[in-house]
């Protein structure tokens, strides 16, 4: 533990999440994803941007990502679902153990919702940055049917394993990807190539 928050040594542990509902008995989930440095309360206000009237009752899971040190931030630590090594994303092994690590923990939500009655097929993983990274990695290797997958302003991580390891019941899974062409952190042509890539290995694909 670091200062009473969860550490990505406590893998085992459930994520603590914060949860918003449209209605009662939420008949669908979103799992979404915050980004580096940020925790679960990031995009809890765009729950209030949609209209749900014709919807049925959602929950909205936003989980906090562990606290780890990150290379290219000095080692301060902070919520990441990763360490990032270097600037230009180049892989270490670190980092991913940390991304399989972080799929793990989002496999267990992904659990929990079924056990509270929410089944794959109308769970939506969303991810942005580092947690649209987990959302894509996650999904593309889980073992049931998943509603979607949305990512905004990520890539895709270990692309080089996908073939190997992408599970086939999500070989049709709607993916929505976005990214900002200024964005200075992840260069959009980096989200873009991954897109492309998805979409070369027959992935339903919209950017």
């Amino acid at each position: 533990m670091i200062d009473g928050q969860p550490t990505a040594a406590t893998a085992a542990t459930l994520l603590p999440t914060v949860e918003r509902t449209t209605g009662e008995s939420p008949k669908c989930a979103i799992i979404w994803l915050h980004g580096l440095g940020a925790d679960g309360h990031d995009f809890e206000p765009i729950v209030d941007e949609f209209d749900f009237d014709q919807l049925p009752a959602l929950r909205f899971v936003f989980p906090h990502a562990p606290m780890r040190p990150v290379t290219i931030n000095g080692g301060f630590v902070m919520r990441a679902w990763y360490d990032i090594v270097s600037p230009d994303f180049a892989p270490g092994r670190e980092e991913g153990e940390h991304v399989r690590e972080s799929a793990r923990q989002i496999e267990a939500l992904l659990a929990r919702e079924n056990s509270r009655g929410i089944p794959d097929g109308r769970i939506v993983l969303a991810g942005f940055s580092q947690g649209g990274v987990i959302a894509l990695h996650t999904g593309l290797r889980h073992s049931r049917r998943l509603a979607g997958i949305l990512a905004l302003s990520c890539y895709l991580p270990q692309a080089d394993t996908l073939t190997n390891e992408a599970h086939p019941a999500n070989s049709d899974v709607p993916i929505f990807m976005a990214h900002g062409r200024a964005d200075p952190v992840i260069p959009y042509d980096f989200g873009k190539r991954s897109g492309k890539l998805l979409q070369a290995h027959g992935y339903k694909l919209q950017w």
